[in-house]
C-alpha cells in the first residue's frame, strides 16, 4: 500500500448549492486527474439523467453540467493509504478542508457517494448533516442504473 495523495481541486462556484462527495478518487480517476473517470462508474450517467443532459463527455462538459445545476463536486479524503481504487483498503486517510467550499458558496444539501464517502465523513465532519446515496461504482452491483437514477433524483431535487 502506497501513501496516494488528491491531486486535482474541487468543481464549485459562489452559485453552489448542492455538494456531492465520494470517498478518494480512483485510479483511473487519479491518471485522468478528474472525477469518475473510470468508463463503468455511473456517476456522469446519473447525473446527466437527473439534469435532464447529455452525458459529458469531456472535463469541460463535465464541470459545466455541474455548474450549470448548482452541484459542487469533491472527495472526503485529501490523502490516504490505498490499495488500487479499493475503499475497502483505505487506511490512515486525512480528511480534504470543505471549509474553501462552504466560505465560497451557500451549500444546502450535502450528498454523499456511497457508504465509504459516509464513514470517513462522519469521522472527519460529525457536525455536519449528509444524506448518504448508493454508490454509482460498477462494484455497487445490487444497484441498478434506473434504480440510481431514481434515488439521486429524489435526493437532488427534493
Amino acid at each position: 500500500m502506497n501513501r496516494v495523495v488528491h491531486t486535482f481541486p474541487p468543481v464549485f462556484d459562489k452559485n453552489s448549492e448542492i455538494l456531492i462527495l465520494g470517498s478518494f478518487p480512483s485510479v483511473k480517476s487519479r491518471e485522468n486527474l478528474f472525477f469518475y473517470g473510470h468508463q463503468q462508474n455511473r456517476f456522469w450517467k446519473v447525473i446527466a439523467a437527473v439534469c435532464e443532459a447529455k452525458v459529458p463527455a469531456t472535463i469541460t462538459d463535465k464541470k459545466n453540467l455541474l455548474l450549470a445545476n448548482r452541484i459542487a463536486l469533491w472527495d472526503v479524503i485529501a490523502s490516504c493509504e490505498v490499495k488500487g481504487s479499493s475503499d475497502a483498503s483505505i487506511i490512515n486517510a486525512a480528511p480534504n478542508d470543505l471549509s474553501i467550499i462552504f466560505q465560497s458558496a451557500e451549500i444546502k444539501k450535502i450528498l454523499l457517494n456511497g457508504k465509504t464517502a459516509e464513514k470517513f465523513f462522519k469521522r472527519f465532519y460529525f457536525n455536519k448533516k449528509a444524506i448518504c446515496l448508493p454508490s454509482t461504482s460498477p462494484a455497487n452491483a445490487r444497484w441498478k442504473l434506473e434504480g440510481l437514477i431514481e434515488i439521486w433524483r429524489e435526493a437532488i431535487k427534493k
